[in-house]
């Protein structure tokens, strides 16, 4: 009776399995939310862009439904939302100049500005047009012949001078007399003036020269020049092999400038200046700089004065001074300083007021704050326990400031942002009262402004707002979503939990598969990027199908931000600063959080992918984590930062070099793997070198574990076209084969 029983339980087991193996109705259903085939043609207006007129008489944007694209207009007399055109009669008349049939619900319509009351421009098929709204006619416009201006020269504001670079010295030449007039004396190559630094600057082969630029700040009324001496002369180079090109049999040799952090060896940066008057260069006492902290000058309207803004190496210092050419004196106006970093520094200037606003976490919290120039005293303009996230619009004549600010109201998600105004008093007004997250577009004339807001769980409405007081014009578009919504679509479920302190709430949310069953078991798979520099949190409903192609494959996915992530407070930031190796300890709690409050989560399954920082994460949490990650895909990942470009380590790994870059690295680490982990890199990334990974998979040869490899030769940082559908793929098919452990289908339709 026993051995019956057994097979019973064998049969049944053998049943479950075979009841849950793939198909390729799943993968279908996997592939109708990428969002080639979901965005507009089965959910719409989950963000709208809106486009201002440049009279300022109003705005136009599509509506799209399953009806189509609908072209639509709102003129600030009256607020009414209209359609902008007859679309039949715009369609009729374009499928005459383009000879085929044009649908009026599909058309493709670009740069559209009103010329006249009755007269509409637009781009179409990469033609210019002008559209009569009495008679229909459409016109081509004739392509007036622009005189191309030299990108390797700049005339002054008065029309006077023009400004030009030969044998890399710094020239300026009259325009009336052609007269030209030398500088700067010493330049040479790689000691050049008026260029500057290029990040995506490639040069090919070996010796190459780099790609030429020039740039030089003229002063509002001419009279000064402020340009850049960029130093090469020791600064060292990173390297790519390109193996992608069909018609080479040899790989082509990629170079660029870049440092590593405590690198000395980089490309460094000297402010100079110059009196047009008197031809002479005026010496200060700024510092030179490297590629990564170079100085940055705004001139003023007194002539001769300018602000100018830089960082100490290492992010513990931040000033902002005014430097006055006339005397050659210097006055100190910010100084910020930190134990750990400041990474998120802004200032505006208001010239007429002789203020500048500045926004500093000196009080733990991201604030608004203001220096009178002729005092130098600072006053705060906002107090709090909430984040501002950016100053989106200013009125200096009306002495107004709207900002973005998350965590200010009770009971909002801290990750929601809200728009508010404050005076130069520090009255406060808020502007968007929704309990949402809102993401906003300013007219260029500050009279109005376009609120797309919603939650990851609610969907997007879009409204015209007016500035004065928030008030709303018009409601413009609403999220449709009911396509997916009917076939089993939920949106993605946010939770909370206490984080790794013992006190702070940190959030994320999980996406199921619509065909999710509570009696079942689930894999479930961590989306991570714990770069400090941001944050994940699903705060909007344009973010709601982020993962829900790999959930329709049977898995849960996660998002979470853990202490240490950005836009909270400067306490809660601070956890990540020379500490990144353990940026996951959030994340692991969050997935038992989520294996105790659902049965239907397998926390014994659990998976990781992400890319860039993320793809570190993957590989740290292999290595460190071992008892909950099983199986990761890491993709384009700086996994030693010590072989990363300068600026990101040193900000929040610290500077100068310590033995934490060690301790942290995935490749010093690699002894440590268990699990199943793929390696993934662009062969020709500039941005995060391959090189680390590379190195990695040395380590883990060496180390004697079993792991997989896959590079993309044609590829940079992100993955484009056919490449990132086989990417695509080999990650689903990663987890299906190795987390869940069924047999993954490799031929299937991408739309």
């Amino acid at each position: 009776m026993k051995k019956l029983y057994y097979i019973v339980i064998v049969l049944f087991l053998t049943t479950q399995i075979q009841a849950q193996k793939l198909t390729q109705d799943d993968y279908k259903r996997a592939v109708s939310f990428m969002p080639d085939n979901l965005n507009n043609k089965t959910v719409f207006n989950l963000h709208t862009d809106v486009h201002w007129f440049k009279d300022n008489s109003g705005i136009w944007f599509v509506d799209y439904s399953k009806a189509g694209k609908s072209y639509k207009t709102v003129s600030f007399k009256n607020n009414k939302v209209n359609p902008l055109f007859d679309h039949d009669k715009v369609a009729q008349a374009l499928s005459k100049i383009a000879e085929k049939e044009l649908e009026a619900n599909q058309l493709a319509l670009s740069t559209i500005e009103r010329t006249k009351a009755d007269q509409l421009t637009f781009n179409f098929e990469s033609k210019t047009y002008t559209l009569d709204l009495k008679t229909y006619q459409i016109q081509v416009e004739n392509a007036e012949k622009k005189e191309d201006k030299d990108p390797f020269e700049t005339q002054s504001p008065d029309g006077k001078w023009i400004a030009f670079t030969k044998d890399y010295n710094l020239y300026i030449k009259s325009t009336t007399t052609d007269q030209e007039v030398q500088l700067s004396q010493d330049g040479k190559r790689d000691y050049e003036y008026a260029t500057f630094y290029g990040w995506y600057d490639i040069m090919e082969g070996e010796n190459a020269e780099r790609p030429k630029h020039f740039k030089v700040d003229w002063s509002k009324d001419s009279k000064w020049i402020a340009a850049d001496v960029v130093d090469f002369r020791t600064a060292e180079k990173m390297y790519l092999l390109d193996h992608s090109i069909d018609s080479l049999y040899k790989s082509k040799l990629l170079s660029y400038y870049r440092g590593s952090p405590g690198d000395t060896t980089m490309v460094h940066v000297k402010p100079v200046f110059f009196n047009v008057e008197s031809k002479k260069e005026i010496k200060t006492k700024l510092p030179t700089g490297t590629h990564i902290n170079s100085v940055a000058v705004e001139w003023m309207e007194k002539s001769g004065q300018l602000l100018v803004g830089y960082s100490e190496r290492g992010y513990q210092k931040e000033f902002l001074k005014l430097v006055d050419l006339n005397n050659n004196t210097e006055e100190t106006l910010i100084e910020e300083t930190s134990a750990t970093n400041i990474d998120n520094f802004w200032f505006r200037s208001f010239d007429k007021k002789q203020k500048v606003i500045f926004l500093s976490e000196r009080s733990g919290w991201r604030q608004l704050y203001m220096v009178d120039l002729k005092t130098k005293a600072i006053t705060p303009l906002t107090k709090g326990n909430y984040y501002i996230n950016s100053v989106v619009h200013t009125d200096e004549d009306k002495e107004e400031i709207y900002f973005l600010a998350s965590g200010k109201e009770a009971n909002m998600n801290p990750y929601h942002e809200q728009l508010y105004k404050v005076d130069f008093k520090g009255h406060i007004a808020l502007l968007t009262p929704e309990n949402a997250h809102h993401s906003i577009s300013f007219s260029e004339d500050g009279q109005h402004f376009v609120d797309n807001y919603s939650t990851v769980n609610r969907t997007t409405k879009t409204v015209l707002r007016e500035a004065k007081t928030g008030k709303i014009a018009a409601e413009l578009t609403s999220a449709e979503v009911s396509d997916v919504v009917s076939k089993g679509w939920q949106a993605p479920e946010p939770f909370q939990l206490i984080g790794k302190d013992g006190k702070t709430t940190i959030y994320g949310a999980i996406w199921k598969p619509t065909n999710f069953d509570s009696t079942k078991s689930y894999p479930i798979i961590d989306h991570s990027y714990t770069g400090p520099h941001t944050q994940v949190f699903p705060k909007s409903f344009d973010r709601a199908f982020t993962n829900q192609s790999l959930a329709e494959l049977g898995f849960i996915v996660m998002m979470v931000d853990g202490l240490g992530t950005s836009e909270r407070s400067k306490e809660f930031h601070n956890h990540s600063y020379k500490n990144m190796g353990n940026n996951l300890e959030d994340h692991v709690l969050a997935i038992t959080y989520l294996g105790e409050q659902y049965p239907w989560i397998d926390t014994n399954h659990v998976g990781i992918f992400g890319h860039s920082a993320g793809g570190y994460d993957t590989g740290r949490a292999l290595l460190a984590f071992p008892e909950v990650y099983k199986v990761g895909v890491a993709s384009s990942a700086d996994h030693d930062f010590r072989m990363e470009k300068a600026w990101w380590p040193e900000m929040y790994q610290g500077w100068p070099v310590d033995s934490t870059y060690h301790e942290v690295s995935n490749i010093t680490n690699a002894k440590n793997l268990r699990g199943k982990l793929l390696l993934v890199h662009g062969g020709i990334d500039e941005n995060v070198n391959p090189s680390a990974t590379f190195k990695l998979a040395e380590a883990l040869v060496k180390a004697d574990k079993d792991f997989d490899l896959l590079i993309f030769p044609s590829q940079r940082h992100g993955y484009q076209g056919k490449v990132r559908n086989y990417f695509t793929k080999k990650r689903w098919n990663y987890f299906v084969e190795h987390l869940k452990g069924d047999e993954p289908i490799w031929d299937f339709k991408w739309e």
